[in-house]
């Protein structure tokens, strides 16, 4: 009977990952330890490495580009209440 593949929580695989960068163990040793394949280790420690990064550019949770749509609409809104503005000051003129 074929056994059911384990699924780690992301939680799990960030800590191996970050055990795995500190190199205070092998990967060996981890994969001993943790009873992982060690191949899954190294992949998890190479995507650590890559996405890195991006973890601290994010702000509040959101990504970079909802920010981008964010402010598009605030340009979009701004130019709204620019033209009636210059509409009220054309129409309110022959009243000064």
């Amino acid at each position: 009977m074929a056994s059911k593949r384990r699924q780690h929580s992301a939680e799990f695989k960030f800590r191996i990952a970050l055990a795995a960068v500190r190199e205070v163990n092998t990967v060996s040793e981890l994969a001993s330890h943790h009873d992982v394949h060690p191949t899954l280790i190294r992949k998890w420690k190479q995507q650590l490495l890559q996405d890195g990064p991006q973890v601290f550019t994010r702000t509040n949770g959101q990504a970079p580009r909802e920010e981008e749509g964010k402010e598009n609409e605030l340009y979009e809104q701004i130019g709204r209440l620019k033209m009636e503005l210059e509409w009220l000051k054309k129409k309110a003129a022959p009243f000064e």
